[in-house]
């Protein structure tokens, strides 16, 4: 069996996420590709270190069973969850939209900050989280090497919390949405969303990991068909650009970077080689994700939670069969695209 061995760069998106626990759960289950970094924000940082903490537990086996039972729980866990019959199909998803109870919070959360709506703090991620993954053991048994996104409130700057500084808070941290929940607290700073600055980091996989293959998997769609023309639609799609914007800014840099190495005829450093035998690969579903409202990231209902999951799996096998052999020798993926 080949065995190729890749960096994942693990996009947030709210519950979108599902459709990555898919992707990663297929790949899991194929067995022939092996995973040295993580990186992720927000939903993706979920994603990674549920996977990682499962991997310490029971191999691949535990990480499909982990992964499971922390998406399995998020849809459980809704407050405003009326339930419904789990489906696959792309209709169904794009017809999908968040709870009237969760519409109804939002709504509130446009008037009241966080620390009016939710004065004690109640956030059941954080109960479901510390009763899954023993955090302590994770840090000092975990393989895989973890790049979990933050934003530092105070300046605005990007916060990569590597494995021995994967916590709970740090966690939280990175999926901590400011207009829904007040900022996590870590050694006297205060933290937001991973995703305001980074979506996923690309970086880390880069310079502290040696897998010559990066693996991305994208969530938000890089078009939308349509402008957004009422106040509403157009506060989601800002919201949208606003998380999507520091990545895309990345891997244009990165692309700039990798066309200038690939240009010089001798390489003398340890960089410019790395960035020589790089290979970029993207996994995604840009039709379904581009007719997927904002909104939706909020909708954990089962159906749509496993829905989502059923898609990641079907999108992982139909890359699986077009791209495996790419891995280790050239990418599957133009990053020159991505070139201003």
């Amino acid at each position: 069996m080949q065995n190729k061995i890749v960096s994942l760069a693990l996009q947030g998106g709210g519950s979108h996420g599902a459709f990555t626990w898919g992707v990663l759960d297929r790949l899991l289950e194929d067995g022939r590709i092996s995973f040295e970094g993580i990186s992720g924000a927000s939903a993706g940082a979920m994603n990674a270190v549920v996977m990682a903490h499962g991997f310490v537990e029971d191999g691949r086996d535990g990480a499909r069973a982990a992964l499971e039972k922390f998406w399995t729980g998020i849809a459980i866990k809704e407050p405003f969850n009326f339930g419904g019959n789990q489906a696959a199909d792309s209709e169904a998803l794009i017809n999908s939209g968040p709870s009237a109870g969760m519409q109804a919070f939002l709504a509130m959360a446009r008037f009241f900050s966080p620390a009016q709506l939710n004065p004690m703090g109640f956030n059941p991620l954080r109960d479901m989280l510390e009763q899954q993954i023993d955090f302590e053991r994770l840090r000092k048994r975990g393989n895989i090497k973890l790049f979990i996104a933050a934003t530092q409130v105070s300046t605005g700057t990007l916060k990569v919390f590597r494995n021995r500084e994967v916590s709970l808070d740090s966690l939280l941290a990175s999926a901590c949405l400011p207009a829904i929940h007040r900022a996590v607290e870590i050694d006297g700073e205060a933290y937001w969303d991973g995703g305001l600055t980074a979506n996923p980091p690309i970086f880390p996989l880069l310079h502290l990991c040696s897998a010559r293959d990066i693996m991305v998997l994208l969530l938000h769609p890089c078009r939308r068909p349509t402008i957004p023309t009422t106040t509403e639609e157009i506060g989601h799609r800002l919201s949208e650009i606003s998380f999507s914007s520091a990545f895309f800014t990345e891997l244009g840099g990165l692309a700039l970077a990798k066309r200038e190495a690939e240009g010089t005829l001798f390489s003398f450093g340890a960089l410019e080689r790395r960035l020589k035998r790089l290979n970029m690969h993207m996994i995604d579903a840009n039709d379904l994700m581009s007719q997927l409202s904002v909104m939706s990231k909020l909708n954990t209902q089962a159906s749509f939670i496993h829905g989502l999951f059923e898609q990641g799996r079907l999108r992982a096998e139909q890359w699986l069969t077009e791209n495996f052999r790419s891995l280790g020798v050239k990418s599957s993926f133009d990053l020159s695209r991505y070139l201003q």
